[in-house]
This record gives structure tokens, sequence and C-alpha cells, in this order.
């Protein structure tokens, strides 16, 4: 059983390409979680209008989470489409760049309710290992703070990171700077695909704005 005060700082992962299934999800939680998180199986499969089903549904806020990551004009066309649809979050990876981030950032400017920008990091999916076979020779730690400060000079507005490194960032980071984790598992779930990673409690210990959660929630332990 998850308390109500980490499901109140979740970002419930409603990862499926079955729209049904996700608004029925969204009517489940739609009074215990903080937001709604969209990515490319639901995305792909029915466009941005879905932004409209799923706050119908009860989603007041839907984070967008679709990695972009590409020359800056190109996204910034994305990131103001996304905009136009109301979404509340959405991510883009710092690697692009910072000139990819500052296109970003200024592509939403005249919003007057535009949407957070995160920076994703090191995905919690990698490990030392992975990042030298991309050749990327330091360590999740290092490769994430050098991200993290990055996103911080092009005025974003949070960063996603593993739990595993919260406290460092906090130290490093302003506290404004939104800090959003992934690879959170209550205590005796499987960690799945995850590498990095961290119960609830122990993520909003270290220093964590929200958690995002998906199969922990959806798919139980039995």
């Amino acid at each position: 059983m998850i308390p109500d005060l980490v499901l109140s700082r979740t970002i419930l992962a409603i990862d499926t390409p079955n729209l049904g299934q996700a608004c029925d999800w969204v009517q489940q939680y739609r009074e215990r979680v903080h937001a709604f998180k969209v990515g490319g199986a639901l995305v792909l499969g029915h466009g941005l209008p879905i932004m409209r089903t799923l706050r119908e549904a009860g989603a007041e806020r839907v984070f967008l989470d679709l990695k972009f990551h590409d020359i800056p004009h190109t996204v910034a066309l994305a990131v103001r489409q996304a905009a136009e649809f109301g979404v509340w979050m959405l991510t883009l990876h710092i690697a692009g760049g910072v000139e990819m981030l500052r296109a970003a950032r200024a592509a939403v400017e005249s919003f007057a309710q535009p949407p957070l920008l995160i920076g994703v990091t090191v995905l919690t999916s990698l490990d030392a290992s992975a990042l030298r076979a991309v050749g990327v020779p330091r360590t999740p730690r290092a490769q994430v703070l050098r991200l993290a400060q990055l996103a911080y000079e092009a005025g974003l507005d949070g960063i996603v990171a593993s739990p595993q490194e919260a406290r460092l960032l906090r130290r490093r980071l302003p506290a404004p700077l939104l800090l959003v984790t992934p690879g959170v598992r209550p205590a005796g779930f499987e960690v799945d695909d995850q590498k990095r990673t961290a119960t609830p409690e122990q993520a909003l210990r270290w220093g964590a704005d929200y958690l995002v959660m998906g199969r922990a929630l959806l798919q139980p332990k039995q």
C-alpha cells in the first residue's frame, strides 16, 4: 500500500497505446496522484488531441514525455505545438545542447501558462557500462550533474534524474529547479528494466519534487 503523501507527489505513467485504458486509469487515480505522464505509445496512435480527452477524463495535469532531441528549430516547433495543447510539463534531452534548450524556452515565452520544460539527464535504464558503450567515460552521477548544470544555465524549469543522484543535485543546484525522479519502486517490487532505483520514501527524502511511477501502481505486486 503506497501512502497518500507519496501519491500526492506522484506522476502516474500511463504507458499504453489504448486510449480507453488510459482514460480508465485517469478516472481511477485522478483524486490520488498529482499528474499523469503520457509518452509515444499513446501519442503516436492518437495524436496530441488526446490531451483534451485525458483532461475530460479528469487529468488536470498532463506530462508529455517525448524527450525531444533535434536541431533547435525543429525542437522549438515541437515544443510550441505541445504548448498549444495545454500540456503541463514536457521533456527534452539535455544532450541536444544549450542552443536547443534555449530555443525551446523561447518557443513558449508568449504563452500565459507555458509548460514546464524538464531536461532529461541520464536514463534510469543506463549504468556506467552502458554509458561507456556510447562513448561517455564519466560515471552516471558525474554525467547527470554535468547535464543538469547545462539545463540550469539554459533556463529550464527542472530535470529528470534517478533518485540516486537527488542528494548530489540538491547540494549543487538551486532548489527552485524541479527534480523529477523515475526509477522509483516500492520496497519488494521488481526493478524491471531500471538500473538506478530507490523507494518512493527514499526519493522524497533525498530531494525529489515529483516521483514517476507506472507499473508499481498499475501492476501491483501479487
